[in-house]
């Protein structure tokens, strides 16, 4: 195994993890993800170099700016750890190849659309659109790669996503709102067929045990709704990463 290699792209995860808090705080407020340069929110001070250094400045300055002593968002701090563990991971796997730049690309597109839904209830069309142009276009260009399917399954798969959300949602009568469905659509475009019915059913089974734990735990009522956005993001990524191996795990215990 590669050591350095893991311990470089470990790092480039945590790097790329704050280009992706960037995008997070601004695309929903349409803000450039180019300009100002990272400032506070509270204060607008323009941060330093020193104060951008991924993990090792937030653990340094406790949480807090520099500047207003006002408490930097956790998110900013687990993100950063989650997309170093991930693309340390990915890079075992896949080692310096195309497929480690398109997995890692969708993995990271699911972990922004699952942060702004957890975060603010809503997934940008801003970056769902050209997530699917980008898709489309991967999948004519590198249908060759393990991780893509041809245009062909794209297509069906879009279709089948759009298609099952969008009943799902005329028949829950606003259960599931429109930006999910367009989510799916993307989902399908990424996965192909027929893996965007595992993911489906995945993402139904993800569904379900966290609506029964917030009911357990009182954290919702039985009628109030929850963000479905971050239940597809987790289940795409999942089959990503794992979704063949679960599948034929499965089909082997018969």
């Amino acid at each position: 195994m590669d050591a350095i290699g893991i311990a470089i792209f470990t790092v480039l995860g945590a790097v790329i993890a704050s280009f992706l808090n960037v995008c997070i705080d601004r695309l929903p407020a349409r803000q450039s993800i180019i300009s100002p340069p990272s400032h506070c929110p509270f204060c607008r001070h323009r941060l330093a170099v020193k104060d951008l250094v991924p993990i090792l400045s937030y653990l340094a300055l406790r949480g807090r700016c520099r500047y207003c002593r006002a408490a930097i968002p956790r998110r900013i701090l687990w993100l950063e750890i989650a997309n170093a563990a991930l693309f340390g991971y990915l890079y075992s796997q896949y080692g310096a190849s195309a497929e480690l730049a398109v997995i890692a690309s969708y993995c990271c597109l699911f972990i922004v659309i699952m942060v702004i839904d957890l975060e603010q209830g809503l997934i940008p069309n801003r970056i769902v659109y050209p997530a699917m142009i980008a898709a489309v276009i991967v999948s004519v260009f590198l249908p060759g790669l393990a991780v893509v399917p041809g245009i062909k399954y794209a297509a069906i798969g879009g279709g089948i996503g759009f298609g099952l959300a969008l009943l799902v949602a005329v028949l829950s009568r606003g259960g599931m709102g429109f930006g999910d469905v367009k989510m799916a659509a993307l989902m399908g475009l990424v996965i192909g067929y027929p893996m965007i019915f595992f993911t489906l059913i995945l993402s139904a089974i993800i569904g379900g045990v966290v609506a029964l734990v917030l009911l357990i735990t009182k954290k919702k009522k039985r009628r109030e709704g929850i963000p479905f956005g971050p239940i597809l993001s987790i289940a795409t990524i999942v089959t990503l990463l794992w979704g063949g191996s679960i599948l034929n795990w499965y089909l082997g215990l018969f």
